[in-house]
């Protein structure tokens, strides 16, 4: 069975993919608007998203920044 984390780091490839490193500033925008407007449960799932996708950018390093190539 895939865990809740594999679920979340395929998402954030995803969105890495499909949106750029720009999508991960947006992802905090977005968790601070839920969370101002009165959803924490959702601000908290948006910022692990966020947090996700920064890290699958940390660890590809200096590399370019194609996340088409990773399999998954």
């Amino acid at each position: 069975m895939t865990s809740r984390r594999e679920h979340i780091e395929r998402l954030a490839h995803s969105i890495l993919v499909g949106k750029g490193i720009g999508a991960i500033w947006q992802l905090q925008l977005d968790a601070a608007y839920a969370f101002r407007t009165g959803y924490p449960v959702a601000a908290a799932a948006i910022v692990e998203l966020a947090e996700a996708a920064e890290q699958e950018l940390l660890r590809k390093g200096n590399a370019p920044v194609d996340f088409r190539d990773r399999q998954m």
